[in-house]
Parts: structure tokens; C-alpha cells; sequence
């Protein structure tokens, strides 16, 4: 029964491997063009704007955060989260 898993999990692993490879180029150009308008953004004179500009321009801005945190994919840990893993694995090891 073990000696198949490992040949079982290297092909899933073959085909998935070539899927995200795929796709990671055009995420990363998606997020490079929204940190570039974020820099555009804050390049710009806020001071010549007038009320209602500068409210859409911070509403891009936050839609723009929104859109890159969702797109990150990370997974984020607290540091009590990390302290509590390795308490787990030293008591259970």
C-alpha cells in the first residue's frame, strides 16, 4: 500500500507543477501593474484635487490593497500561532 503512494503523489505533483507555473507570471504582472497606479497614486499632487477626486482616488487606493491582499495567497501566521505548532510538535515528538 505504501510502495504506490509515492508514485501516485508524483504524479499529481507533475501536473500541478506545470499549472501554477502557468499562471504565476500573469498574477505577478497583475500585481506589478496595481503596485505601479499605487505609485502613480501617491506620485500625485493631492493638493490640486478637489474633494470628490481625492474620495475616488482613496477609494482606488483601498480597492487596489483589497485586490493585492486577495491575490497574495500567503499564509500568515502570529507568532502565538507559531509558539503553540511548536509546543504541539515538541509534546507530541
Amino acid at each position: 500500500m505504501f510502495a504506490l503512494n509515492p508514485v501516485q503523489l508524483q504524479a499529481a505533483t507533475s501536473s500541478n507543477a506545470t499549472s501554477t507555473n502557468a499562471t504565476k507570471p500573469v498574477e505577478s504582472e497583475f500585481a506589478d501593474a496595481l503596485t505601479a497606479r499605487l505609485v502613480e497614486i501617491k506620485d500625485m499632487d493631492m493638493a490640486s484635487l478637489n474633494a470628490s477626486e481625492k474620495k475616488a482616488l482613496r477609494n482606488e487606493v483601498r480597492t487596489i490593497k483589497r485586490e493585492l491582499k486577495a491575490t497574495s495567497g500567503g499564509v500568515y501566521l502570529s507568532a502565538g500561532a507559531i509558539i503553540i505548532i511548536v509546543l504541539l510538535l515538541i509534546l507530541l515528538l
